[in-house]
């Protein structure tokens, strides 16, 4: 299944970048006229120009070149896209990164900070959970197969804690329902993003000291653009170089939009492979050791 579905990607790929997006042509110094740019987690091309337009712009008129949106239907799609040479660079989350870095050897350049970016653990306020000790034998929701702050992150304050995922706790990967089944009393804990346990509770109307956080994580990996191996490192040092010297620009631009609210206060740093080694780490401790492979795929 996974072979066929990797072959579905491959064809439409060739069909769509054979009619929209022809490979970049390179000037006298070897670089390319035009950098094309994906985002993982936003579909279509309308919802890209919808949510990254402004961020395009900034980002043109920074490095002094045409940027050309590149749509993908998913994270496998984007990986396909730099296998491929149909891309240039690609903004994606830890969880993604670790994976698409496997698959295609990308090079990390630019991270984007996302403020109180971490997991937290709620439970019950009468539930009889103090700790994270008091969780063995428990059930606890999260959301999202392989989503960072949704499973991965939980997952290793409770490794952390000593607690063998679904040895010492069952966990419930319950996507959008995950905190509703928890207010519903359906589990006995929550795992997931401290911005959704906020929002949550803010938009039912909740006393957070009726559903208690019992650990906070630290700070998780953050958001990263990433370039293909195809471009020239020194470009791409250039690249990054620019980005950080006039990132109140481009964060200004990514943040006008609405839908990307979570890069209020976010800052623009370097980025290194080793700072999503604690992703690694994660995935293996939920028994994956291959990180070529998305989870939930």
């Amino acid at each position: 299944m996974k072979r066929r579905n990797f072959l579905v990607y491959s064809l439409l790929f060739l069909v769509a970048c054979n009619s929209n997006s022809p490979n970049s042509s390179t000037n006298p110094n070897g670089e390319p006229d035009t950098l094309r740019f994906a985002v993982t987690d936003v579909q279509g091309l309308e919802e890209l120009q919808r949510d990254f337009e402004p961020f395009r712009d900034a980002l043109a008129e920074t490095l002094g070149k045409e940027i050309k949106f590149f749509p993908v239907a998913d994270r496998t799609a984007a990986a396909v896209a730099l296998q491929s040479d149909q891309v240039d660079i690609v903004l994606t989350g830890p969880a993604e990164y670790v994976v698409m870095q496997a698959k295609t050897q990308a090079v990390p350049f630019i991270a984007i900070t996302r403020p109180n970016y971490r997991s937290v653990i709620a439970v019950h306020k009468n539930g009889g959970i103090n700790s994270l000790e008091d969780l063995k034998g428990k059930t606890i929701a999260m959301s999202d197969l392989g989503s960072t702050s949704g499973q991965l992150g939980p997952t290793k304050i409770l490794v952390d804690a000593g607690l063998q995922p679904e040895k010492d706790i069952e966990i419930k990967m319950l996507g959008d329902a995950d905190l509703q089944a928890f207010q519903n009393e359906d589990v006995e804990a929550w795992g997931g993003a401290a911005l959704d346990y906020d929002r949550f509770m803010e938009a039912k109307n909740l006393k957070s000291e009726d559903y208690p956080i019992v650990k906070k994580g630290d700070l998780l990996p953050s958001d990263v653009f990433i370039a293909s191996n195809k471009l020239k490192p020194e470009y791409v040092e250039e690249i990054k170089k620019g980005m950080v010297e006039n990132q109140e620009q481009l964060i200004g631009a990514i943040v006008s939009v609405d839908a990307n609210e979570k890069y209020q206060g976010s800052t623009l740093v370097e980025a290194k492979d080793s700072d999503y080694d604690p992703i690694r780490q994660t995935y293996q401790a939920i028994g994956i050791d291959d990180f070529t492979e998305f989870v939930g795929d």
